[in-house]
């Protein structure tokens, strides 16, 4: 049996003084401080990733843009529109259709999904404010992602 690992990263503060629609939404100047600590987090502290599923809203790819610089070398990036809905369902396939040879993945992304996605695989109440990382761990294959299936291994909330 092989071992996953699943980084779930909130996006960091975004500007609500910008109108236009949501998904356009960039980080503010708090976001753009605190993405780049997230990435010396993970720099620190998660030994590897191979593939980074990204939501396409503005936000959370500067967020992943900024956390990415910090890294070296730095994952391959993958957009994914299921991400941004964040719907618990939609995370679930994302995370379950992950290649074999990806032994370790990061989602970038939104609430109250990515809080859903937490506490289903761990069993445990979840709680992600903007720029907060929780690392989840489990034996099986990605496809075995489902209730319970995972172990809290780390949780933080890197300020810049």
């Amino acid at each position: 049996m092989v071992g996953r690992r699943l980084v779930v990263i909130r996006h960091a503060k975004s500007d609500w003084a910008e109108s236009g629609p949501d998904i356009d939404r960039p980080l503010a100047e708090r976001g753009r401080r605190d993405a780049p600590a997230v990435g010396r987090w993970l720099r620190d502290h998660v030994d590897r990733l191979d593939l980074v599923l990204c939501s396409p809203a503005v936000r959370a790819r500067q967020t992943w843009e900024l956390a990415a610089a910090e890294l070296d070398p730095a994952p391959r990036l993958r957009v994914d529109d299921r991400i941004y809905a964040a719907r618990l369902d939609d995370l679930l396939a994302a995370v379950g259709e992950l290649p074999d040879e990806v032994a370790a993945a990061a989602v970038v992304g939104h609430n109250p999904g990515l809080q859903d996605l937490c506490a289903l695989l761990s069993g445990e109440p979840a709680e992600l404010k903007t720029a907060a990382v929780t690392v989840l761990g489990w034996g099986g294959d990605w496809a075995d992602a489902g209730p319970g299936v995972g172990t809290v291994e780390a949780r933080a909330r890197p300020r810049g």
